[in-house]
């Protein structure tokens, strides 16, 4: 039996997500009264019809969100295994969702969405220390949060509790603001300046070879590839769900994108939740 529960931030992916469970072959159920779940259990752990079940839990069920620490007692004590997944965005993320989609935030009453954010957090922070899972969707589609799912409840792979989204970058767009490291690769030689090379990007072979031909590139990219897989389990310990690494070069087609590209795959090997964008690669 897999019971799982999905919960976290107003505007962080909860329906999507149920959705993507829904796809995977879940029984899901959306805005469940977490005072049902002992009877809910009861009736899936003793059914051999149904044996994935997800449930979607958050604060819209106002103060019967409240009544969920004792249902998840419940589960312990009668030896009911379940998970949570817990989803959560950047308050600028949220932010923005809410007002594309003009709906108001369930603790913002008539004040300010960032304050209902604020307060929600707080309300969550305790179900957000006891998830199995900490997902990060501020730069997540729905399709990437899809396979990060999937991952986890299909594929079999534990989550090591954090997202890593690479980006490359160029400088003359400005250093992407989300950024937590920010590395520049300006100094490898440009095959902006190789007239055949030019009109190609990072993702063309040609460029790849050229870039990493290099002594200086290949030095790079094993040392960053080090220090990231140094750092990510203090992130982690901090309590750091999403890491956003980005790679900057002139004008983010190249350099930037080439050694994104491997950083990614590189990432990808060590069996790490990556995710990969390029954000300025069509800009010239």
């Amino acid at each position: 039996m897999r019971f799982v529960i999905i919960t976290g931030l107003s505007g962080a992916g909860k329906t999507q997500a149920l959705k993507a469970m829904e796809d995977m072959g879940f029984f899901c159920i959306d805005n469940f009264p977490p005072a049902l779940l002992p009877k809910l259990a009861d009736l899936f752990y003793h059914s051999k019809n149904v044996d994935k079940v997800a449930l979607g839990m958050d604060l819209r069920g106002g103060q019967f969100f409240e009544d969920i620490y004792s249902s998840l007692e419940f589960l312990k004590k009668n030896n009911y295994d379940y998970e949570i997944v817990f989803l959560e965005a950047s308050d600028e993320v949220l932010i923005k969702r809410f007002k594309e989609t003009r709906r108001k935030h369930p603790l913002s009453e008539e004040g300010r969405i960032v304050d209902g954010i604020n307060e929600e957090r707080k309300r969550l922070a305790e179900i957000r220390k006891i998830a199995n899972s900490i997902i990060d969707t501020s730069n997540l589609t729905s399709s990437q949060l899809k396979e990060e799912l999937s991952n986890i409840f299909l594929k079999g792979k534990k989550f090591k509790g954090i997202i890593i989204d690479i980006m490359s970058f160029g400088y003359k767009y400005g250093i992407p603001l989300d950024a937590d490291l920010v590395f520049d690769v300006r100094f490898l030689p440009n095959p902006f300046y190789i007239e055949e090379l030019r009109p190609l990007t990072g993702n063309d072979d040609k460029v790849k070879e050229y870039v990493m031909k290099w002594d200086e590139a290949k030095e790079f990219l094993k040392k960053l590839g080090d220090m990231i897989k140094f750092l990510i389990p203090y992130y982690i310990r901090e309590g750091k769900s999403q890491l956003v690494i980005a790679i900057g070069c002139t004008g983010g087609k190249h350099r930037s994108v080439t050694i994104a590209n491997a950083l990614f795959e590189f990432l990808k090997k060590e069996d790490y939740s990556v995710i990969l964008h390029h954000r300025d690669i069509g800009e010239e």
